[in-house]
């Protein structure tokens, strides 16, 4: 009579894999040869793999597990070092499927030789920029046997408003401002060195360098201010000779109808005197005979009283020529474009102008205070009349 099978003999009837090696650490081009076995006849069972790293093979009916870990496969980068790849493994039998074992392993990479990582800033390393422009850029890194971890920047000068790096693809961003380089800066240039550091988390270090020279350059927005302050004073003293024009030629005019008034007075009465000497009565003939020497009277009873203003017109005629000057230099001096090259030099060319109109009409009492609007002096100063009166006489 049989007797009924222990606890034990269940046991060995299960199949079961007897030496499997949950972890595996593989060498670079080592070799890995390694036979699983199993509690059963091996000629009735097939092994399989899934989810395999590229390479790892197992022979279907003993299973040896083999594989070559050649450096080509990591430099193509289908394999990584220190990367713990779990591999699906499983046994099954041929006449029955349901008898299987699936279960899995890990196998681990590595690298002796280090490969250093590098610090690569996605910009050459010499740059030219100028003072006002924004230079920015990525600070890329290779990667290698250990990463970079940390980056720390060191500049040559003191630097402001610039977004540090710390870490692999972080953003460089900086405007150099437009005193950053000095007048006593030899070709009104300054050399900005900035050095980027990397370590890993062994402390090993690799330095990328870029070299920045920013030239000096335009403060446009600061010139244009200029530009606008200046061309401002000459529209103001403009209207200020135009006031002090319209006061002087108003005083020409005045003297002129004075001296008008003088003259027709004097000729009516020498004319009167002629006609009445010519009458019969003789009372009427003596007052004719006097008459004449009335109106001669009042010949230099007109220069006392209203003298020629030769002066005043004159300064007029200089003022009204200043004043259309000044005009043809603002008109002249316009800025073209929205960043115009010449700037500077057609401030100085106002600046310039001014002072030589003014040092011209030192002499000249410039009114301040004016009752007229600038519409009312713009149309009194090209009147048809103004015109005439002071254009050019050949």
């Amino acid at each position: 009579m049989a007797l009924p099978p222990t606890h034990q003999d269940s046991a060995d009837m299960l199949l079961r894999i007897k030496n499997l090696n949950p972890y595996f650490t593989l060498h670079v081009d080592s070799t890995l040869i390694y036979r699983l076995e199993i509690n059963k006849d091996e000629s009735k069972y097939y092994w399989y793999l899934r989810n395999s790293p590229v390479g790892l093979r197992i022979s279907k009916d003993n299973g040896t597990l083999t594989f070559k870990a050649e450096k080509s496969y990591f430099l193509s980068g289908k394999l990584r070092y220190d990367n713990e790849y779990r591999v699906n493994l499983g046994v099954q039998s041929l006449d029955n499927p349901a008898e299987r074992v699936d279960t899995s392993f890990v196998i681990v990479f590595y690298n002796t030789e280090i490969v250093p990582a590098r610090v690569k800033p996605s910009i050459s390393s010499t740059i030219t920029i100028e003072e006002g422009d924004t230079l920015a850029f990525k600070v890329q890194c290779e990667f290698g046997s250990f990463p970079i971890e940390n980056i720390t920047m060191l500049a040559n000068l003191p630097m402001k408003g610039y977004t540090n790096v710390k870490k692999c693809e972080d953003d460089f961003i900086w405007s150099p401002p437009f005193d950053f380089v000095k007048e006593t800066d030899p070709g009104k240039e300054r050399i900005l060195i900035l050095s980027f550091i990397g370590t890993n988390r062994f402390m090993v270090r690799d330095t990328a360098t870029v070299r920045v020279i920013v030239k000096d350059a335009l403060n446009y927005p600061f010139a244009l201010q200029e530009y606008k302050l200046s061309a401002r004073n000459i529209e103001t003293y403009i209207l200020q000779l135009k006031y002090t024009f319209v006061q002087l030629d108003k005083g020409v005019k005045k003297t002129k109808n004075a001296r008008t008034g003088f003259d027709i007075t004097s000729s009516t009465t020498a004319l009167t005197g002629t006609i009445m000497s010519s009458a019969t009565s003789a009372g009427t003939q003596k007052t004719g005979k006097i008459l004449p020497s009335v109106g001669v009277s009042l010949v230099p009873i007109k220069e006392a009283v209203a003298p020629q203003k030769v002066f005043d017109q004159n300064q007029a005629s200089s003022v009204r020529a200043a004043i259309k000057r000044l005009d043809y230099m603002v008109k002249d001096q316009t800025l073209v474009g929205e960043r115009d090259p010449d700037i500077s030099r057609k401030t100085a060319k106002l600046k310039d102008e001014l002072k030589q109109i003014q040092v011209q009409l030192i002499d000249v009492p410039i009114e301040i205070t004016n009752d007229m609007t600038e519409r009312e002096l713009n149309d009194y100063f090209d009147s048809p009349k103004v015109r005439r009166k002071y254009r050019l006489k050949k």
